[in-house]
């Protein structure tokens, strides 16, 4: 009889995990689509509170989603514009350190000859070393960063439609509500987690840059503002943000200062960065989105192979919708919550809001007349 059990779960697992792959092998295939379309539901989840508090306050709809909307793009070219200024700064410093440059590989080839490498192994690990191969490959971490960002029209596009057509979802979900509640909680679970994520990435993200800027100027590192905005930006890359944001800095001290002042650099970026942003943030996000440190590590690197780029800064929003849809929705999962939150079954159900009264939905105040047609 425990053989006819055992038989039929492990046949649905196997099934389980052949239709995961057939899944993912299809976001990896319209990964350049689902990116940007979720980045943009993101940005709009995160600045939606913005249209609640204006229409509580009697601005007509209409009027709140522009605001809305131009917040969402405001936010958009901030980043687009720090991403840009830190890949143009850093590839019009590093040709003034030529000399420096040529005089590091010479010492490279000195040293691989004086423990016995051959001339010819030397000339051909040199030789693929210089100031336009060093520029492309400092600047080819960032341009993946910035590649994120790259197909802007499409996001501009896709969150002109999702800013005038956000109220509708809301009231349209809401009225769901009484026929799907287990999907309509988990919803928004998923939507107030992600803006929690976001605000404290924000949050630890203005306190690494602020301390990075600071301390760059005090050892005379050029560029450095640029590098404490870069900071910010790559906080929003869980647990291995600070690697990218060091590089720069890291490469400009070397060249300007000599191996010195790079080593001072890596040391205050890992104290600093590697401080607050692997060991105090993912605590603290996994509290605010009931995901473990571990499992936010992973969510990175799984999420970083089906997209990209885009993958790694939405890892953590990508698997709250995961966690939403599969686990929080169906009342027969949610066994799992414990694992996922590394927390005790009646804390984690707690953060889940499965426990507690539902919290009322978010509602706009009645508009005094209604929205023209379109």
């Amino acid at each position: 009889m425990t053989t006819e059990r055992l038989h039929p779960r492990a046949l649905s697992v196997l099934l389980g995990l052949a239709a995961f792959t057939v899944a993912m092998a299809g976001v990896k295939g319209i990964s350049g689509i689902l990116g940007p379309t979720f980045l943009a539901l993101v940005l709009i989840i995160t600045v939606y509170p913005v249209r609640v508090w204006l229409v509580r306050r009697g601005v007509p709809g209409i009027l709140a989603s522009t605001v809305l909307l131009l917040s969402v793009y405001l936010l958009m070219v901030l980043i687009t514009l720090a991403l840009v200024v830190s890949v143009g700064r850093l590839a019009v410093l590093i040709p003034d350190y030529t000399p420096q440059i040529n005089g590091y590989i010479h010492d490279v080839a000195d040293w691989l000859q004086a423990r016995g490498v051959g001339d010819k192994q030397v000339n051909a690990i040199t030789s693929q070393f210089n100031v336009g191969s060093l520029v492309g490959v400092a600047t080819s971490i960032l341009s993946g960063a910035l590649g994120v960002l790259s197909d802007l029209f499409f996001i501009a596009t896709l969150l002109l439609f999702l800013a005038f057509d956000s109220a509708p979802a809301m009231h349209a979900l809401g009225a769901l509500g009484d026929r799907k509640p287990d999907m309509v909680d988990a919803l928004a679970n998923f939507a107030r987690g992600t803006r929690s994520y976001m605000a404290v990435s924000a949050g630890f993200g203005f306190v690494v840059a602020v301390i990075d800027s600071a301390a760059l100027v005090i050892m005379g590192v050029p560029g450095a503002f640029i590098w404490g905005v870069l900071s910010f930006v790559t906080n929003f890359i869980p647990n291995i943000g600070f690697v990218i944001g060091v590089i720069p800095p890291a490469l400009i001290a070397l060249l300007d200062g000599g191996p010195g002042l790079m080593i001072a650099v890596v040391v205050m970026y890992v104290v600093v960065n590697f401080l607050i942003q692997t060991v105090i943030q993912p605590r603290i996000v996994g509290d605010a989105v009931g995901l473990s440190a571990t499992l936010t590590f992973l969510s990175l690197v799984f999420w970083s192979w089906a997209i990209g780029p885009l993958g790694a800064l939405l890892a953590v929003p990508l698997s709250l919708l995961l966690k939403s849809l599969l686990i929080e929705a169906d009342p027969e999962a949610r066994w799992l919550l414990p694992l996922i939150s590394g927390k005790p079954e009646a804390e984690a159900r707690e953060e889940a809001g499965l426990d507690a009264d539902p919290e009322p939905a978010e509602t706009e105040a009645p508009e005094t007349e209604p929205e023209p047609a379109e």
